[in-house]
């Protein structure tokens, strides 16, 4: 066979000869903008001229602080096609984890949304590597800023060479991109991805049994280009041809939904917040969703009430799909296997709400805390290892990475049990697990029932000390606007006593208006914890 490489350039060469007169729907600060892929290569080939004329070489990183719009989706061809490497740039972190990341990467370029740009000038002076920012701006003049030497995007393209010949001597294991986790304790960890990991994860992404992403469909990640490389949607879209619609910044329910109609977005993905989101704008509004045959949702369980929902009143399909940074993140993905498709619905609505099963491609191992496998019988627990062709084998120099990686395989930290048919239910992280009196809990079993409840719209369940029984559950919840005030505590209770045996209850339910989230949409349980760590249960 051919030894022919797997590279990012080869994917915007295609979309550009095959699929030219296809679009990319991109919506900035301004309005919304519309591109053919034709103009998007060409596009993309003037910013690598660009890129190249600024200094970068082969190998260094350039940096972006974007949201989903097309000048971001051309930095996600252009610096990899010209052997370089595009290192996304997580714009929720804290201004000190974003100086990290960028002197750890050691970002040569970074690449600024012009509103973006006043986070960078407050921590210019720590930058020890950047040679150069580039602002990505509809207007014609530059914003005023203390940032040099500072460029304009859309100048730079106009100087930029359309006819720039992409890098051919690229090996497949080059590195294509990096991202860094949004860690929960200590400095992010930075995973590099090769153009084969990021070419085989986007032919995953086109399996019918996983995303079935193809040409015909009208693409729309909600979840950012900043996280995940937006689950690898913008790269395998391209690479089929995909119209796409990028939401840009600060959209809101009201707007996602006016856009799913409006440009009959077929496919949609980001995590069950953005989704909670839409279904009360779908429910206060009259909006034609029928264009959408699936949402993709994860990073982290999605209630089954809100897929429920979506599947019984709003005929859209709820697909729950698993990953992690350091794996591009596609690795698991829930669907009905053929003989499933009969059962009664409520028995097929507990298999989709779990996390389902492995994507080809991907191998996977569970192993409890004595080292050894465990049975495949839906109960019994143990920790996720997963090895595959687009799997970080170590953290960008980083000394976490013995912890994380041994023997060949990543070790998650995700707690799950796997039933007989090998579908996977992530019981906790490992950190978030609940060990009351040598018995575990898992706070996301408590979290999806109280949010199965028709008056709670979120709820997070932390371990709080206990001096008797080690740690004890207490369940933070926010209802429903129309709701609130109205339900009690022991309506809560009485919901959940059926559900659970009595020593999983939780010792108290403290009413919150909010849950603090992570920058990528998770509760934040870190701080609950912190916030409830002297609470006195009241049970």
């Amino acid at each position: 066979m051919m030894n022919v490489p797997l590279t990012l350039s080869s994917m915007m060469e295609r979309a550009e000869t095959y699929f030219a007169k296809k679009q990319v729907i991109s919506r900035t600060s301004s309005g919304v903008h519309t591109f053919t892929y034709r103009e998007i290569g060409e596009r993309t080939r003037r910013l690598a001229s660009a890129l190249e004329k600024l200094g970068v070489k082969k190998g260094e990183r350039v940096g972006t602080l974007a949201w989903n719009h097309h000048r971001h989706l051309e930095a996600y061809f252009a610096i990899p096609g010209l052997g370089a490497v595009l290192h996304t740039i997580n714009i929720r972190l804290a201004p000190q984890q974003i100086v990290y990341i960028i002197n750890h990467a050691e970002d040569q370029v970074l690449l600024i949304d012009d509103d973006l740009v006043p986070l960078i000038e407050k921590v210019k002076d720590e930058l020890k590597t950047v040679k150069a920012f580039v602002i990505m701006t509809d207007k014609d003049e530059l914003p005023e800023t203390s940032l040099e030497p500072v460029y304009h995007y859309e100048n730079l393209l106009e100087e930029g060479n359309p006819g720039f010949e992409f890098v051919k001597d690229i090996d497949e294991n080059d590195p294509a991109g990096m991202c860094y986790t949004s860690a929960t304790t200590g400095n992010p960890k930075g995973v590099v991805y090769s153009h084969r990991g990021i070419v085989l994860h986007s032919m995953a992404l086109g399996l019918a049994d996983t995303a079935a992403l193809s040409e015909r469909d009208v693409a729309m990640p909600v979840v950012p280009m900043f996280h995940v490389n937006a689950w690898g949607l913008p790269f395998a879209a391209v690479w089929f041809g995909t119209t796409q619609v990028m939401p840009g910044p600060y959209f809101t329910p009201k707007l996602l939904a006016d856009m799913i109609q409006e440009h009959q977005v077929t496919l949609t993905a980001g995590v069950p917040t953005i989704w909670l989101g839409l279904l009360k704008e779908l429910e206060e509004g009259d909006y034609d969703m029928s264009s959408l045959r699936a949402i993709l949702c994860g990073g982290s369980a999605a209630p089954k009430g809100l897929i429920h929902t979506f599947e019984s009143k709003y005929k859209i399909p709820f697909v729950h799909a698993y990953g992690m940074t350091e794996t591009s993140p596609l690795v698991v993905l829930s669907r009905l296997k053929s003989y499933q498709q009969d059962l009664p619905e409520e028995a097929r609505l507990d298999i989709r709400a779990k996390q389902g099963g492995l994507v080809p491609g991907v191998e996977m191992k569970v192993v409890g805390k004595d080292g050894k496998e465990v049975a495949w019988n839906g109960e019994e627990m143990g920790e996720l290892l997963l090895r595959g062709p687009w799997i970080a084998d170590e953290y960008y120099q980083d000394e976490r990475t013995k912890e994380a990686f041994q023997d060949g395989w990543l070790h998650t930290g995700d707690v799950v049990t796997v039933d007989e048919e090998g579908v996977i239910k992530i019981v906790d992280r490992t950190k978030d697990l609940i060990k009351s009196g040598g018995e575990w809990i898992s706070s996301v079993d408590l979290e999806n029932a109280l949010m199965a409840h028709e008056d709670v719209f979120e709820a997070a369940v932390v371990a709080v000390p206990h001096e008797k029984w080690q740690e004890r559950p207490v369940a933070c919840v926010v209802l429903k606007d129309n709701a609130r005030g109205k339900v009690t505590k022991e309506e809560l209770y009485d919901y959940l006593k059926p559900q659970f045996a009595k020593w999983w209850l939780p010792d108290d339910i403290v009413f919150m208006d909010e849950i603090p989230k992570t920058s990528v949409g998770k509760f934040l349980k870190r701080a609950l914890r912190e916030q409830l760590k002297d609470h006195h249960s009241a049970s």
